[in-house]
């Protein structure tokens, strides 16, 4: 159990997993150095999101965000947040990433990124049959007024049963 895994669990006992979430993202230094803020998170954490800010910290040398800046601001979020909602009988991990930056960001960015109650009912009946399954969440970098996209990043998140991925790896230690 990770140091953020133990404050959650510890947090949860006196605050709102929204506020949790938020707050938890928001302190730790290895979102902090992204630079972004994350601005809101829903109730049942199935929405977020995140304000990147045009400062000084993140500007590179052309005074626009620096790339390491906007991917660091989106990765941990769809796979933390997966993590929260789906519950402990799962194991889940960024898999991979793809990052396509579609214009210089020379102001504020801003992204959302959510589930639906749907999607999280489909991921536990093909994990229910399949074990272990990938899912890509796409999150895109966008101005205030979300008409013009700087980036786009494209996750794999992989998800499987708890016990099976436990016997999986028992399985692979004695080869």
């Amino acid at each position: 159990m990770s140091v953020y895994q133990k404050i959650a669990k510890i947090g949860g006992k006196i605050f709102a997993q929204k506020t949790l979430f938020k707050y938890g993202f928001n302190l730790s230094p290895m979102y902090r150095r992204s630079t972004a803020k994350v601005i809101f998170v829903s109730d049942d954490l199935f929405n977020v999101k995140i304000k990147l800010p045009l400062n000084y910290k993140n500007k590179n040398y052309v005074n626009s965000i620096f790339g390491g800046s906007m991917f660091s601001a989106v990765d941990p979020i769809p796979m933390v947040q997966l993590i929260n909602i789906i519950g402990d009988d799962y194991v889940v991990w960024d898999k991979s990433a793809e990052i396509f930056f579609k214009k210089p960001a020379k102001e504020n960015l801003y992204a959302s990124f959510s589930y639906t109650k749907e999607e999280i009912e489909e991921i536990k009946q093909k994990v229910s049959r399949e074990n272990e399954i990938e899912i890509t969440k796409t999150t895109k970098l966008v101005d205030y007024n979300t008409t013009t996209t700087y980036c786009e990043v494209i996750k794999t998140i992989y998800i499987a049963d708890k016990k099976y991925y436990k016997q999986k790896r028992k399985l692979a230690r004695k080869k």
